[in-house]
């Protein structure tokens, strides 16, 4: 078996790969008899305006068919997109938008500044996070060693963030130009996936490369820090209960 496809399945374990979204430029019906054939069943398809990217959300996916798309996946054919778990979650993240109408791809200093700073706030909390740049802005994962409750999650993000906007805010930046958006979020649970680590962004496509610290990492570095995050980077649950309790008890 391919190594990276061991270490995603292993990644992302969390996450159950039985509710997927694919993002494909492939379309029609003798596409949408291949999605079904192993058993899953298709809620629905989107076709963007963009007419080169499109959308497929599938459940009752196989073990057999949830590799088989990972492996293509890893070939940069499609994406593969997984949804948190409604009540619970092992993993978690944030995604970084640039909030800019002229150019959302532009990596702009209020963006460098919430991403170092995010990155900072949760090491400092013990909760190593690994951050993916993906188009618009940053991926940023962190895995528990045990599942907690998406409320208590979500209130962790929210409050995390709102400590960056108001940092941003108080250095003279316009917090309005990042948006923060939260995975899990209680308010859109089986409605949102993200992307997961491993091929070219959907429409830039350009690999979603790791960032360390102020350099992205090329391909097959990022590889090796994805395994090293795997290894080394999981948060023991008591580490995040405290990190919690600190950040709930933190004032703006």
């Amino acid at each position: 078996m391919d190594r990276r496809l061991e270490l995603l399945q292993a990644y992302y374990a969390p996450l159950s790969p039985a509710t997927v979204k694919l993002e494909t430029m492939q379309h029609g019906f003798a596409f949408l008899e291949t999605l079904t054939q192993r058993g899953a069943r298709l809620d629905y398809g989107e076709l963007t305006l963009q007419g080169t990217l499109h959308k497929y959300k599938l459940s009752q996916v196989s073990d057999e068919q949830s590799q088989l798309w990972l492996t293509e996946h890893l070939a940069k054919r499609l994406n593969v997109c997984r949804y948190f778990g409604p009540q619970e979650n092992a993993i978690f993240a944030f995604n970084l938008d640039n909030n800019r109408v002229e150019n959302n791809t532009e990596i702009i200093p209020e963006m460098a500044f919430a991403i170092r700073r995010l990155r900072e706030r949760l090491e400092e909390l013990g909760c190593r996070p690994l951050v993916i740049a993906s188009g618009r802005g940053y991926h940023v994962w962190t895995r528990l060693a045990e599942a907690r409750p998406n409320q208590v999650i979500y209130d962790f993000m929210m409050k995390v963030a709102v400590l960056i906007a108001a940092e941003l805010h108080f250095m003279g930046g316009d917090r309005r130009r990042v948006k923060f958006n939260f995975y899990p979020d209680p308010r859109t649970e089986n409605t949102v996936s993200l992307r997961l680590f491993g091929s070219n962004h959907a429409k830039n496509r350009i690999f979603s490369r790791i960032l360390d610290l102020d350099r992205l990492l090329d391909e097959p570095e990022s590889w090796v820090e994805f395994a090293r995050h795997l290894e080394v980077g999981t948060v023991p649950a008591a580490t995040f209960d405290l990190a919690a309790e600190k950040i709930r008890n933190t004032s703006v």
